[in-house]
């Protein structure tokens, strides 16, 4: 069986704060020109997209130097339910690596957060502490999630409207990201369509060939077999 787990890209779709907005629109049409294409603008993290190494370390791998094969993966679906809005999940809420199958490569963590899209609940998802992602190092196995990412998403701060932690609690920059990147292990944001998966699947996630870029939009798809 196959199921498609990714965000439409569309026009007004949610994006992370201060990224770009996306926007999809006809440049020529059937009645004008004879043909219809269409102009996309968006950037290298809006909808269910993967993360390369780059995108928050400077020396980090480019998503165009990754092998092809790198971005299908034996995943793991761990159910991380309930949670609150913007609640950490611990090291201990994640399998331990000793127990982990060997092909596993890939947790896809379900938080319910996915049913937020297109709200501004969305921004209050829950997060990985840089502790769960140490295990998940310690593992070798990347992390899929239903989120804007494996880190806090900032809120408006001050006046001027910029961003920040929405309490001291929550850590500053990207520590989760670091964790992970840093190791050149995968990391698939905003998925959809996590209720109902068995507990193993393989998942596909192949990024467009953006030349030096640090992240893709992707197409998402589980397999499985029935």
């Amino acid at each position: 069986m196959f199921r498609d787990l990714s965000q439409p890209i569309e026009r007004g779709m949610p994006t992370y704060p201060g990224d770009p907005e996306v926007t999809l629109a006809p440049d020529a049409t059937h009645e004008a020109d004879g043909y219809a294409t269409s102009e996309l603008r968006t950037g290298t993290h809006a909808g269910t997209h993967v993360d390369a190494p780059k995108h928050t370390l400077p020396e980090g791998e480019a998503i165009d130097e990754r092998d092809v094969g790198r971005f299908a993966f034996e995943a793991r679906l761990v159910d991380c339910r309930p949670l609150i809005p913007r609640e950490p999940i611990a090291p201990d809420a994640l399998p331990d690596p000793d127990a982990l199958d060997r092909d596993v490569d890939l947790l896809v963590l379900r938080t319910g957060w996915g049913s937020h899209w297109g709200t501004e609940r969305y921004r209050d998802h829950p997060y990985l502490t840089a502790a769960a992602a140490e295990r998940c190092r310690a593992a070798g196995v990347g992390v899929g999630l239903d989120t804007f990412g494996p880190d806090p998403t900032p809120t408006a701060g001050g006046e001027d409207g910029s961003l920040a932690a929405a309490s001291d609690d929550e850590p500053d920059g990207t520590p989760a990201h670091d964790v992970l990147l840093g190791d050149s292990l995968p990391i698939v944001e905003n998925l959809r369509g996590l209720d109902g998966l068995p507990h193993r699947f393989r998942i596909y996630a192949f990024p467009l060939r953006l030349r030096g870029a640090d992240g893709s939009p992707v197409r998402a798809v589980a397999e499985w077999v029935k």
